[in-house]
């Protein structure tokens, strides 16, 4: 993607394991020599400042999500200036780095980098404190096991390299152009997913709403998201043929662990996956097993969250429960309808927002009772079966290319990890390089597309912090 580049012509021993050789021209120093953690707290936000809470902060590449304009906050917050660092101290792992072009404030759970003096830049700081190696570093030194936490007397005392400040805006500027040209080849084949992904919809809808036989009578079904339906079928509410049972409600306080069973919550269910590892378990008696367990052919749906999502249970362990999010179904005639099929149905229902009540201020949620009464398609079970069966190859090619492309993103944004570190710690020369490069128009430092990262942490502020205006030395 980016050729031509070398290594340093010179270099020296830094004395730190993590970082090996570095040019000889580099200088190493503690970081606390270069930047101070600066502590001001305060609990107002001003007109025009930018809140950021590390939820706002995409992984490894510091691109800002917009926080509500009316956030609020009950404990103090951090105060920053434009162009500070902003390092993620809770969770380092997950390379919190950013450096906000404004001001504003921010939870405690951010260290607030400010460079001391002329010796190092800011943007360089940046790429250099979100890179694997620091980040690595850090997050061997953490304390706590739930929630880790980096701490700053260890932070402050890293050995960071510095080149020389022109050498220093050189990285930068090669780094941000490699980054650019990367987010756009990663935007291109995530766009591309969401195509396969369309036509993935768009294949389940037209087979259980019309068939295979693109030459049959069709009548109206009275349901807005089937329209017309093949004459023969039979539009049901899914009562007429379905089982459904609510999981079981967890009850911390009553767990005997005489009974305890692995059981499976909303997010352990998604299309057409169910995750087994690591379940938690709860007591389910024997005598409950019938209604509170799963067996193999079960169709488990969400009953909040995304609502409607489902999934087949294929009996992966022996005996395992279900959670309240849950509901089960089961047809009443194993031998008149085929739960796959109804899997693809209750797909493209959920995709067309047929379960949605309409008011975007409130949690959704798909009740029994209006799971019961949702009216399916059901055609004869041997055109369930076909239907199924037809959908499930058809699929095969979307998903191989959904995966490919997936793993193409993947790829690209281990490059970029690994080329920012080699970058900062000297492995790589690219001051040619980066002298050579067109001038661009610097995209913001928001988000037009995020890049998924997976993270779900729930940071607050850290009440340790909460003392007035004060430097880290």
């Amino acid at each position: 993607m980016i050729n031509g580049l070398k290594p340093y012509p010179a270099m020296k021993d830094s004395g730190v394991p993590w970082l090996g050789e570095v040019p000889e021209h580099w200088e190493i120093e503690r970081l606390k020599s270069s930047v101070s953690s600066v502590i001001e707290q305060t609990a107002e936000r001003q007109s025009g400042d930018l809140y950021v809470a590390l939820e706002h902060v995409e992984s490894w590449t510091g691109r800002l999500r917009p926080a509500d304009s009316d956030v609020t906050f009950d404990s103090q917050v951090k105060r920053f200036r434009a162009g500070d660092v902003l390092f993620g101290k809770l969770r380092p792992y997950l390379a919190k780095v950013t450096r906000p072009s404004n001001g504003g404030v921010c939870v405690g759970e951010f260290f607030v980098l400010r460079p001391r003096g002329s010796d190092s830049s800011a943007p360089y700081l940046e790429q250099l404190l979100r890179s694997k190696p620091i980040i690595d570093a850090v997050n061997s030194s953490t304390f706590g096991a739930k929630m880790p936490r980096a701490d700053w007397q260890f932070v402050g005392g890293m050995p960071i390299t510095l080149p020389p400040l022109p050498e220093q805006a050189a990285i930068v500027r090669f780094l941000d152009h490699a980054d650019r040209r990367i987010r756009r080849y990663i935007r291109a084949k995530q766009k591309l997913i969401n195509l396969l992904e369309e036509q993935k919809q768009a294949i389940i809808h037209r087979a259980v709403t019309r068939g295979l036989d693109p030459n049959v009578r069709l009548k109206p079904s009275g349901v807005e998201w089937l329209g017309d339906v093949p004459e023969h079928w039979e539009v049901a509410s899914l009562r007429h043929r379905y089982s459904q049972v609510l999981g079981k409600m967890l009850d911390s306080k009553r767990i005997t662990g005489e009974s305890l069973l692995p059981y499976l919550r909303n997010t352990d269910v998604q299309w057409d996956r169910i995750n087994v590892d690591g379940l938690p378990q709860m007591d389910i008696a024997p005598a409950e097993y019938e209604r509170y367990t799963v067996r193999a052919g079960d169709l488990l749906v969400c009953e909040g969250g995304e609502v409607g999502r489902a999934a087949i249970w294929t009996g992966s362990l022996p005996l395992c429960g279900f959670q309240k999010a849950l509901h089960r179904l089961r047809p009443f005639n194993p031998e008149g309808d085929v739960p796959r099929f109804l899997y693809f149905a209750l797909r493209a229902a959920a995709k067309g927002n047929a379960f949605s009540d309409g008011h975007v201020s409130t949690i959704a949620h798909l009740t029994g009772e209006k799971l019961r009464g949702h009216p399916f398609p059901f055609p004869p079970r041997e055109e369930q079966q076909a239907i199924a069966q037809w959908i499930d190859g058809e699929l095969v090619n979307i998903g191989d290319a959904t995966e490919s492309t997936a793993q193409q993103i993947d790829l690209l944004r281990e490059y970029r990890t690994r080329l920012i570190a080699d970058v900062v710690t000297g492995k790589l020369d690219v001051r040619e390089a980066a002298a050579r490069l067109p001038d661009e128009v610097e995209e913001p430092k928001s988000l037009d597309e995020v890049e998924p990262d997976g993270d779900s942490d729930e940071a607050g502020t850290d009440d340790a912090d909460a003392v007035p205006e004060e430097v880290e030395a």
